[in-house]
């Protein structure tokens, strides 16, 4: 196998444009209209079923406790474009529920722990 032909081969398994546009099926990210974004929670609502893509099995199978869109996209070493994609279709085919992220502000304060962990430590 001459060298460009070796080059184009691991393109492909690393993520080359052709593969990511593959599993996309040629869909881009909606944009401002996904309420997806790199904290949001993801967790599954079933199983992944026979037949699914498997991309789309693999984000049901990890997602039996809540992960974030960041999470998913590293586990599945694919690109958080190409993971909102994926779960967009999850979402509307109801796979997968999506979670907002903790607020910080219904976080408790971090002086009020700080003194109940100091508390504990003088008992």
């Amino acid at each position: 196998m001459s060298d460009p032909e070796q080059k184009k081969g691991r393109a492909w398994e690393e993520g080359g444009p052709e593969r990511l546009y593959v599993l996309t099926s040629g869909r881009k990210p909606a944009g401002r209209q996904t309420p997806l974004d790199m904290v949001t929670l993801i967790v599954s609502r079933g199983e992944a079923g026979p037949g699914m893509q498997p991309e789309l099995a693999a984000i049901v199978r990890i997602c039996d406790y809540p992960l974030s869109v960041a999470e998913v996209s590293a586990y599945l070493h694919l690109p958080v474009s190409v993971v909102t994609v994926l779960l967009t279709e999850l979402l509307a085919s109801g796979h997968v529920e999506a979670r907002a992220s903790v607020p910080a502000k219904s976080l408790p304060d971090i002086e009020l722990l700080e003194a109940v962990m100091h508390g504990l430590q003088n008992l």
